[in-house]
């Protein structure tokens, strides 16, 4: 189960209250920031724009690729551990506008993480540390720590005991005295 707090909307649906949930100018300047950031090639840029302009926990070493979307609305509850690699075109959302209710949660990301291409992360999932996200995967509950998983609705692959064995028994990680 996501780890989401729930408000309630009367009248029109969630998205019309939209500036009742969020100020305006603070929509406006996230989404200068974040359009600079998923475009800049520069990581260093990147991590202190999140950090600094929209508050965002940035492990160090982590990398943004490029066109990663982050929440525009609630960049602040996305957490990021260090050394974690978040694949092209990934989005993280902090929210959920829907007809009845609007839902926000937090986002926490590990350290060493690896996290595909186009894949989308939803409110309030943790992603253990050293895990691996499959491209295209649809994050609608919490990751196991080093563990593997992918798909939409996601799965897990290979659960952290099964991905030790396959490290294990890789040529890339066996080192040759």
């Amino acid at each position: 189960m996501r780890r989401t707090t729930r408000y309630p909307v009367s009248g029109p649906n969630s998205l019309w209250h939209i500036y009742k949930t969020v100020p305006f100018l603070k929509v406006i300047k996230n989404f200068i920031v974040i359009q600079l950031a998923r475009y800049t090639p520069f990581l260093g840029l990147k991590n202190w724009m999140y950090r600094k302009l929209l508050k965002m926990t940035v492990g160090k070493e982590t990398s943004f690729a490029l066109m990663v979307m982050v929440d525009i609305m609630y960049p602040e509850k996305i957490k990021v551990g260090k050394n974690t690699v978040i694949g092209y075109n990934t989005t993280i959302l902090a929210h959920e506008y829907l007809i009845e209710e609007y839902r926000l949660g937090e986002i926490v990301i590990g350290d060493e993480v690896m996290i595909g291409a186009n894949t989308t992360i939803l409110p309030g999932v943790e992603i253990g540390d050293k895990a691996v996200v499959s491209a295209g995967t649809l994050v609608h509950k919490d990751v196991p720590a080093g563990s593997f998983v992918g798909g939409n609705p996601m799965q897990i692959i290979y659960s952290a005991e099964e991905m030790q064995k396959r490290r294990q028994n890789s040529p890339i990680y066996i080192v040759e005295e």
